[in-house]
C-alpha cells in the first residue's frame, strides 16, 4: 500500500497544503513550507495518506487498523473526517442539474418489520436525480410527499429540463418545471429514452456498499450517501489524487 502514496508529499518534496515545491526541514524534523509556513510532521503525513488511500479503495476501517497498526476507533474517525470533507466538497461545488434528468426515491436500512415500500417503517428515505451522462444527487428526504419532492427538483435542477419519473402521484406536478415523462414499470420495456434505469443503477450501488459497512447509523445516513454520491460522480477519475486535495487544500 505505501508504494500508492505520492513520493513528493510522503518525502516533503511537496506541500501537501498549497502545492508548491518549497518545504524545508526543521531542526526538529518537521517540515515547513516557505510559501504558505504550515508545519507538520512527515511520518504522521504518511500514515495519514495511507490511511487515506485504504478509504480510496473502500476498505473497511477494521482491516485498515489491523494492517497499519492503528487503533479502529483513529480509522474510524478519520473515514468520518474524510466523509465530511467529502460533503461540504460537494455542497460547494454542485450545480445545477439539466438535460434529460431521472428522478426516483428509494429507502436504505436493514432488515427489519414494519411496513415495506413507499412509507417503510424504521428507513431512512432517499430521493436521487441522476443526470444522463452527468452526475448524481442525492438527499435524505423527511418524506415523499410532492411538496418535499418538487422543493428538492426546484432547488437541484435547471427549469426546462426533460424529467423521467414512473407514475408515483408525488410527480404529478412537475410538468411545471419541464417536459415530464411518466415510466408505467409494470408494463415498460427498457426501449428508448423513457425508463430510469440509470438512477435504478445507482440506488444497486449504494446499496450493495452500504451492506458492506454491516449498519449505519440514521444520523450518519447523509455523510455515507454523499460518499458515494462522490465516488459516483468521479468514476472516471482518480478518487485518490481528487481526496488528497479535497481533503487537505
Amino acid at each position: 500500500m505505501a508504494g500508492k502514496i505520492p513520493v513528493m508529499f510522503s518525502e516533503g518534496r511537496k506541500c501537501i497544503y498549497c502545492g508548491t515545491w518549497k518545504p524545508y526541514r526543521l531542526g526538529d524534523k518537521r517540515i515547513k513550507c516557505g510559501n504558505c509556513s504550515r508545519k507538520y510532521s512527515l511520518p504522521k503525513l504518511k500514515k495519514d495518506l495511507q490511511v487515506l488511500h485504504y478509504f480510496t479503495l473502500e476498505l473497511s476501517a477494521n482491516r485498515c487498523a489491523s494492517e497499519l497498526g492503528l487503533s479502529y476507533k483513529t480509522v474510524y474517525q478519520k473515514y468520518m473526517i474524510f466523509r465530511r470533507k467529502i460533503m461540504k466538497f460537494s455542497e460547494e461545488n454542485f450545480r445545477k442539474l439539466s438535460g434529460e434528468l431521472e428522478l426516483d426515491e428509494t429507502y436504505f436500512g436493514g432488515k427489519r418489520k414494519g411496513k415495506r415500500g413507499r412509507g417503510a417503517l424504521n428507513k431512512t428515505c432517499v430521493f436521487g436525480i441522476l443526470e444522463r451522462n452527468g452526475q448524481v444527487y442525492t438527499k435524505v428526504v423527511s418524506d415523499v410527499s410532492a411538496k418535499t419532492l418538487l422543493q428538492v427538483i426546484e432547488d437541484k435542477t435547471e427549469k426546462g429540463s426533460v424529467y423521467y419519473t414512473d407514475c408515483f402521484k408525488s410527480y404529478k406536478s412537475l410538468k411545471r418545471y419541464g417536459k415530464h415523462n411518466r415510466i408505467n414499470k409494470e408494463y415498460a420495456w427498457a426501449k428508448g429514452p423513457n425508463h430510469i434505469n440509470g438512477i435504478e443503477g445507482f440506488w444497486s450501488f449504494a446499496k450493495e456498499r452500504f451492506h458492506k459497512y454491516h449498519g449505519v447509523n440514521q444520523t450518519n445516513y447523509p455523510l455515507y450517501l454523499k460518499e458515494l454520491e462522490f465516488r459516483f460522480n468521479n468514476r472516471n477519475t482518480n478518487i485518490f489524487n481528487k481526496l488528497i486535495t479535497i481533503t487537505y487544500k
